[in-house]
This record gives structure tokens, sequence and C-alpha cells, in this order.
């Protein structure tokens, strides 16, 4: 998908109107775990059912090994990001959303996990300025903006 359609895309996650905004949220995310194709998609679903079965390391494993074998995959780099945030891994799942943001700097998904790792951590000025990022490029987030909320309570 070229950069015209991202754009498109980035655009509608700030228009009124709800659907436009779900639709658009879908197609990102199916871009970004569609980014290396067929067989590292495979790998990232294998690696969701050995974190659903609980099996933490091996799901690991296979996440380190596409992340070897493709290092600008960001979807992978993301996908451990929550493996280790679930870990409470906090400073691991930050460096990976960090990863990610690298690659794709206008990925919510892993703006939001740098806020939920900040907050986690005890560093609520860090997750507000995280949060916030995330919400320049999804203004309607209700979530990102209730756990501004509440880290601003904590601040205070």
């Amino acid at each position: 998908m070229d950069s015209l359609s991202i754009n498109s895309l980035l655009e509608d996650l700030k228009n009124p109107d709800e659907i436009v905004r779900e639709h658009a949220t879908r197609k990102l995310w199916r871009i970004w775990f569609k980014q290396k194709g067929i067989s590292a998609l495979e790998t990232i679903d294998r690696s969701q059912k050995l974190l659903d079965a609980g099996e933490l390391d091996e799901a690991e494993t296979v996440l380190n090994q596409l992340i070897e074998e493709q290092p600008d995959f960001a979807e992978a780099w993301n996908r451990r990001a929550f493996l280790y945030y679930s870990s409470r891994k906090y400073h691991k799942s930050l460096a990976d959303c960090q990863k990610v943001v690298e690659i794709i700097p206008v990925h919510f998904g892993a703006l939001h996990g740098m806020g939920l790792c900040y907050a986690a951590l005890g560093e609520y000025g860090e997750a507000i300025k995280a949060f916030q990022r995330a919400l320049e490029i999804q203004p309607y987030s209700l979530v990102n903006q209730k756990l501004i909320l509440e880290c601003t309570l904590r601040i205070s």
C-alpha cells in the first residue's frame, strides 16, 4: 500500500464518524501485520498461540527469531513488546515499543504501549506524553484520554 493511502487512513482516524475511524484503524492494523508477507504473519500467529497457551518462553523465542530475520518488521517488535508487558518486563517492553515507533512513527498501538509501560513504572509524566502522542494520531481514543486523566491524578 502506498503512502498516499496510509495518509488517507491516518486522516480517517480524525474523522468524527466512528465507523470511518474503526475502518481506518482495522485497515492500518492489517497493513502493519501484513508488512512482511504471509510467512511473517503466520509466525506472528504462532507466537500468539504460544502466548495464549502460557508458553511465554517459546513465544519469545519465535519472536526473537522473527526479529532477527526481519529487523524492520514493526509488528514483530510490537508483539514482543506486548509479551514483555504481559510478563511485567516493562523496561524491555518499552524498548521494543520505542523500536516500533522508530520504524513506524504513527504506530498508535506502540505509543499506547509506551504509555502503559511508563505508567507501570510510575513515570506518569512520560506516560502522559506517550498517550498524548497516540492521541495526536487517534484523537477520539477514549482509552488514551482516560489514561491521561488517571496519570494526571497520580501526579497531583
